[in-house]
């Protein structure tokens, strides 16, 4: 049986703590939201997807995302370099919950 009280909990041993210590930031929902809806991109394209971020955070972005195992990165070798994104297995496992935060979303936005 679970804790008590919400005190007594250690949140950070969770499988939620974990899922969002993967998706947590400003952008990363957004860029692995494209790769779900354009699957594979390159970097000028998410950035033209994801007007508001920046050159620089983009690009740190995906080294998490890619770091993390959600994220593939096929780099061409040819001038100009040519690099694409796509999602791996295991970040196309969260097609389902971005697509029930979209739903939530819709049905719940205010007018």
């Amino acid at each position: 049986m679970g804790p008590c009280c919400i005190q007594d909990a250690d949140l950070e041993q969770t499988g939620f703590s974990y899922t969002m210590s993967l998706i947590q930031g400003k952008y990363k929902m957004f860029i692995l939201y494209a790769l779900m809806a354009y699957g594979t991109v390159r970097f000028n394209q998410l950035k033209k997807y994801i007007r508001t971020i920046s050159y620089k955070t983009l690009s740190a972005t995906l080294k998490e995302l890619e770091a993390d195992g959600l994220i593939h990165r096929e780099e061409y070798p040819q001038i100009p370099p040519k690099v694409e994104y796509s999602l791996t297995e295991r970040g196309r496992s969260l097609i389902p919950i971005l697509d029930a935060m979209c739903s939530w979303g819709n049905q719940n936005r205010l007018p």
